[in-house]
Formats: structure tokens, C-alpha cells, sequence
């Protein structure tokens, strides 16, 4: 029949990848609702230095994350193919600024591997799981830990 019996203990996932660094992340396909070309941003007086602003999504406003601060990476400045993922996750959504975005990839769960601890204090708490494919290694966000600040409080309180 082509139906696997291995589907139910090994969940196929979806994940949009996109690129910081040179280095490739993913992130659940269900919790992306799209993707945007990077316009203008309004900063937010006040707000903690990983938020670069908010932006007016057809009349919503949505809190944008530079993910390279984020993730305590070096500072790039935006290009062309620069992008922004906006998210939800438990009714928040926010926007996460990336170099670029990559492509739709699916994992069965076994081919993703427990977080090793090479990644670096900032970049690793928000690090669910890594696979390793033929390019190098593709790592994977938990989107409700990248969706708190420091205090636990969510991100859009700024």
C-alpha cells in the first residue's frame, strides 16, 4: 500500500530553513505564517537590543527580532535577500530578521539528533535538536524558547 507503520513513532516534520552566518537554522513549518522582503522598520524606544522594531503587517503590528543579536552572533548589515520570517507561536507573533531564507526540508524525527554543546551560551538554549546533512549541519529553533525574553515574559510586552 506505500503506508509506513514507522510514521506514527517516526513523525515526518517540515522545516523552513534560512541562513545566519553562513550557517544554516530551521524552524517548524507550521509555526511560519510568511515570509517578507525586509522594509521599513520602526524602532522602539525602550525595547531590549535584540528587537530591532515593529512593522505594520496589513494593520497588525509586529515586533521584529534581530536574530543575529539574538543568538549573540556578529552583526552583518541587511542585503538584498536579507528577509523576514514572521512566526506564531501560543498567539504571539513576531518577525525574525535573517540573512536569507533557504529552502522547505522534511525530517522524520529519528534524523534529528540531540543539542551538543558546541554552540555557543546564546545561540544553544534556543536549539531544539541538530541534523546533520550533506552542506553541514542544520539547526533546529524550539520557536517557544526564542519567543521569551530573559525576565520569561514574552517578547511582544516590549
Amino acid at each position: 500500500m506505500g503506508y509506513s507503520l514507522n510514521t506514527v513513532e517516526d513523525p515526518l516534520i517540515q522545516w523552513v530553513t534560512f541562513v545566519l552566518h553562513d550557517e544554516t537554522y530551521g524552524i517548524e513549518v507550521l509555526h511560519v505564517q510568511e515570509v517578507l522582503k525586509v522594509n521599513e522598520i520602526t524602532p522602539v524606544p525602550g525595547a531590549p537590543e535584540y528587537v530591532l522594531g515593529v512593522i505594520n503587517l496589513r494593520g497588525n503590528v509586529v515586533t521584529v527580532v534581530d536574530t543575529l543579536k539574538r543568538f549573540g552572533l556578529p552583526l552583518k548589515k541587511e542585503s538584498e535577500t536579507s528577509r523576514i520570517i514572521i512566526i506564531e507561536s501560543q498567539d504571539q507573533v513576531i518577525g525574525l530578521m535573517v540573512d536569507s531564507v533557504a529552502e522547505v526540508v522534511y525530517l522524520y524525527a529519528s534524523e534529528i539528533e540531540r543539542v551538543p554543546n558546541v554552540a555557543s551560551e546564546e545561540r544553544a538554549k534556543y536549539i531544539q535538536g541538530v541534523h546533520n546533512k550533506d552542506e553541514g549541519l542544520l539547526f533546529l529553533i524550539e520557536i517557544d524558547r526564542l519567543m521569551m525574553n530573559e525576565d520569561r515574559q514574552e517578547i511582544t510586552e516590549t
